[in-house]
């Protein structure tokens, strides 16, 4: 059975930026608000870590749910993982997510700058200079037969697409212009020479573009 690469819950504006300007610790989308471009995921009764037994259900909420379905590991572009540039100062950073990341795979981070692998509970990271198939085939290998989610941000996404590597994309449109920043598209319609493409409003708000290869 092959292995899939697959783009899910990937979050951009409306006029296709997946992050702004400025990225830093304390603001890993930029000038972007995570919450206006991500909202209708944290809000689900899905979401990572919830614990007072609400959230909203539906669309949202499956889409959320399926995240880890038949996943088994994770490719992330070096800004994904961290805000650093330049050759790695400090080993004591080891990402956003806290002592037990959402990922709960290997995952392979894409840099030029490499660094010892280090795990944290069950997700280990694994730091990688390599052009995007290498990569894949890393990634296919650690999966044990399983899903390949490419994890973002949208530079590598579009680095993947280019290289003619993804197989399936679930991009959330949020109704808001950011202006500047990193870009995944000028417009969906880009891909639609190479994949089908299902277009799906949310009571949320946001706009779900699923593709899949022709």
């Amino acid at each position: 059975m092959s292995q899939l690469l697959k783009v899910q819950n990937f979050f951009v504006s409306s006029d296709g930026f997946g992050a702004g300007e400025g990225q830093s610790l304390e603001r890993p989308f930029g000038h972007a608000d995570p919450v206006v471009l991500g909202g209708w995921a944290f809000a689900t009764a899905s979401w990572p870590n919830r614990t007072d037994g609400a959230g909203s259900r539906g669309l949202d909420d499956y889409l959320v749910r399926d995240f880890a379905h038949g996943i088994g590991a994770e490719i992330m572009g070096a800004h994904k993982f961290s805000p650093h540039r330049g050759p790695w100062t400090d080993h004591e950073w080891k990402g956003w997510w806290g002592d037990e990341p959402p990922f709960h795979t290997p995952v392979f981070v894409l840099t030029h700058h490499v660094r010892p692998s280090f795990a944290l509970s069950d997700t280990t990271f694994h730091f990688v200079d390599a052009d995007p198939a290498t990569a894949l085939a890393q990634a296919r290998a650690a999966a044990e037969g399983k899903d390949v989610r490419l994890g973002g941000g949208a530079t590598t996404i579009r680095e993947f697409l280019d290289a003619d590597l993804v197989d399936t994309l679930h991009v959330a449109v949020a109704p808001v212009e950011i202006g500047r920043g990193v870009r995944l598209w000028e417009s969906p319609d880009e891909l639609r020479d190479r994949y089908h493409c299902d277009v799906v409003p949310s009571p949320s708000g946001v706009t779900h573009h699923l593709f899949w290869r022709k």
